[in-house]
């Protein structure tokens, strides 16, 4: 299962060559993945009106969650926490979600974001950068 995060959809939803779609696919290839909520949250945040919004909408409706469990929250809250006390500083608490899903799931975590290889060093983290180029 691959978890693919939301630095990997604002990247191919940004190439208007396709590109990127090409090679997600490529990447992904036979095995199964999904997002999380927390992707669905901050793509949905980042439209940039109306009409891009019913369609992230309607696109992200179609797709597959890995869904939260019921200690999710609180053990994103440790892996922040743990990261702050070791003066590791993450951008955003939702990153430490997103980690705590995947780890959850099992899931191969793809993704742009640096916070992740922070995260993955006090957490056995699966991860792989998605390369565009």
């Amino acid at each position: 299962m691959i978890l693919a995060d939301t630095s990997v959809w604002v990247e191919i939803f940004r190439d208007r060559s396709g590109r990127g779609g090409r090679l997600f696919k490529k990447r992904v290839g036979e095995e199964a993945f999904g997002l999380c909520r927390f992707t669905q949250l901050e793509l949905l945040q980042g439209a940039k009106d109306e009409r891009e919004w019913h369609l992230l909408e309607e696109y992200l409706a179609g797709q597959f969650y890995l869904e939260t469990g019921e200690n999710t929250w609180k053990d994103a809250a440790r892996i922040y926490f743990e990261l702050r006390r070791k003066g590791i500083t993450v951008s955003s608490p939702v990153d430490c979600c997103i980690a705590q899903v995947a780890l959850s799931w099992e899931a191969l975590l793809l993704h742009r974001d640096r916070d992740f290889e922070k995260i993955a060093g006090i957490r056995p983290l699966k991860l792989a950068w998605f390369e565009t180029r």
